[in-house]
């Protein structure tokens, strides 16, 4: 890994210093002159100084070489790949998306480098703050103890998610010296450690917004034990969580009695929110790499408000999901034997009747559909707002997409695409307690982890949650009406019910809610392939989904070898001495 050892220094330089946005390899070939040195930023100042460019990096831009391939919501990764959403845009437009999505990409594609990179990044800056807070002077024990978790909390972060992502990779750590280190150790325990220290180290507020507490430590601390399948120890970490744990700011977690809270940038860090990287609309830098810039491609095109560029489309295998029976219960294993009505053909001008089936009303939160409210926008109108509906359906994507009435504040269209100041949701309370669900099912309790769905599903079912029909159509300023815009029925599982009887029905029920809980989130990938049915969901989304659109025709998932993506060819590269690579590509790659 050449590139490790520049980066470390250069994140010495870029948390301490103005202006300087990236580094070079320029600085691998002469000295650099002026340069902060560890020893100088060896006190509290410049301890906090490291430590605020550990959490600038939580965006992945500038630290990767890449815009969205370094995306931190993983939405090519965690749901291009998994079935939410199709790449969207056109064949022609950033093809190695295409790959990923129909499981043909290999160590060569680029998006792969930059990711790696952008977290390795993130975690030189982790190991910086680790090292000089070691040698700092003049640091009350307490502060430096709650940098230094932080520190170890952002570096787990930044490690679990190569972790998902690659499987085995190296360990690079605030001692190690020779950073050509192998990737032949599992890493997991160390992940552990890092989020357990500070689960104990840290308290239950922070100094600022944005900053990370004990209950954030602990919630994924919780989700590290689930993905090792220490189900058991999860169980106790969560239960604490959920009973004890507050925000940032000391507000007791829960779910906000509105669902689209969560995606409303006047609404966020709210008591939903665990962990969430700081998003900033019209930050002064020049661009938007502050404003959600891994998500600039994603919004609707044509003649929408928005401008570009139309990528990220929600699947129909997605959308279908959402159906409900006649108790407000999901379809799980027959939701696609109805396909909710599209406009897939249909140009806008042209008649279309909507789907007047039982609905979850977290779909219109999520997708936008022909007839359907987008946020305050007016109606979606379907075909004109869509790139190629051949290649890659009727749908757009909703959580990403700021509201009109606010864009002033919270749109930022410095750049040919937008930006937005909608925080991205690491862990929101909604997933500790779908998490939480799995856990109890498989180690602990059925009638708990029922409870935990229930709560979620009962803020879907609140009022508040649903979507409503504009009081006049023509000017959707005006406001929203009292009639919702679909015909949505969810309800909780009532008490007895026998999918909540046994651990395999509870299992399935708590992967759909998943589903659609978290759909658009980033999550599909890794949850599908922690729980080893990847083959057969994704090979069954691409027999469904090819039927009607053309970008995923001839897709593939190869169990034992798709369910982690492979080691980028230039880090194994990198890695060489002497003709001899340090680092082994994944099985099948």
């Amino acid at each position: 890994m050449k590139h490790a050892k520049y980066l470390i220094t250069c994140s010495l330089l870029v948390a301490a210093s103005v202006g300087l946005d990236s580094c070079s390899k320029s600085f691998l070939e002469k000295p650099l002159l002026g340069n902060l040195t560890e020893p100088v930023l060896a006190n509290e100042k410049g301890v906090t100084a490291l430590l605020v460019g550990a959490y600038a990096a939580l965006d992945g831009q500038n630290v990767g070489g890449g815009t969205w391939e370094s995306a931190p919501t993983n939405w090519i990764y965690g749901s291009v790949a998994a079935g939410d959403a199709h790449k969207g845009s056109d064949a022609g437009d950033q093809p190695p998306i295409n790959l990923i999505a129909t499981g043909k990409s290999d160590p060569s594609n680029g998006f792969f480098n930059a990711k790696w990179r952008a977290d390795y990044e993130g975690i030189a800056r982790c190991n910086s703050v680790l090292r000089v807070a070691g040698i700092a002077e003049g640091i009350a024990e307490e502060t430096k103890t709650t940098l230094i978790a932080e520190a170890r909390f952002l570096r787990a972060h930044y490690y679990f998610d190569l972790k998902k992502m690659f499987n085995m990779v190296p360990w690079v750590d605030e001692t190690t010296t020779d950073l050509k280190a192998p990737n032949n150790v599992d890493i997991w325990p160390n992940i552990e450690a890092d989020f357990k220290f500070a689960y104990e180290n840290l308290s239950g507020t922070a100094p600022a917004v944005g900053r990370v507490n004990k209950w954030a430590a602990g919630a994924y601390l919780g989700k590290a034990l689930v993905y090792e399948k220490k189900y058991s120890e999860a169980v106790t970490v969560f239960t604490d969580v959920i009973n004890n744990g507050t925000n940032s700011k000391g507000d007791k977690y829960d779910l906000p009695a509105r669902f689209e809270d969560n995606f409303d940038p006047a609404e966020k860090n709210n008591e939903e929110t665990v962990f969430a990287i700081q998003m900033v609309a019209k930050a002064g830098t020049g661009d938007i790499s502050s404003g959600n810039a891994g998500e600039m491609l994603n919004f609707p095109y044509g003649n929408s408000p928005f401008g570009c560029c139309g990528f990220y489309q929600p699947t129909l295998d997605l959308v279908n999901s959402y159906r409900t029976d006649a108790n407000g219960l999901p379809m799980v294993d027959t939701y696609n034997s109805v396909m909710v009505n599209n406009d897939i053909g249909i140009k806008s001008n042209e008649p279309f009747t909507l789907y007047s089936g039982n609905l979850d009303p977290r779909l219109d939160w999520t997708v936008g559909r022909r007839g359907i409210p987008y946020k305050d926008w007016g109606n979606h109108p379907g075909y004109d707002w869509i790139r190629d509906q051949a290649f890659s359906g009727p749908y757009a994507p909703k959580k990403n997409v700021y509201w009109q009435a606010t864009q002033d504040t919270y749109s930022d269209r410095i750049s040919w695409a937008p930006g937005s100041a909608i925080n991205i949701h690491v862990i929101r309370f909604a997933d500790v307690l779908l998490l939480a669900a799995e856990a109890e099912a498989q180690g602990g309790s059925l009638t708990t982890a029922m409870a935990y769905v229930n709560r979620v599903r009962n803020r879907a079912a609140s009022p508040q949650s649903a979507v409503y029909k504009y009081i006049n159509d023509a000017t959707p300023l005006a406001g929203f009406s009292t009639t919702p815009a679909a015909n949505y029925n969810v309800k909780p599982y009532p008490a007895g019910s026998p999918i909540f009887a046994a651990k395999e029905t509870a299992l399935k029920a708590i992967y759909f809610e998943r589903k659609l809980e978290l759909a658009m989130e980033g999550h599909r990938y890794f949850d599908l392939s922690r729980w080893g049915i990847a083959p057969t969901e994704i090979n069954k989304f691409f027999a469904y989904e090819g039927t009607y659109v053309s970008d995923i025709r001839g897709g593939s998932f190869t169990a034992n070898k798709n369910e982690y993506f492979p080691i980028p060819q230039n880090q194994i590269d990198l890695s060489s001495t002497g003709g001899t690579s340090t680092l082994t590509q994944n099985p099948g790659y």
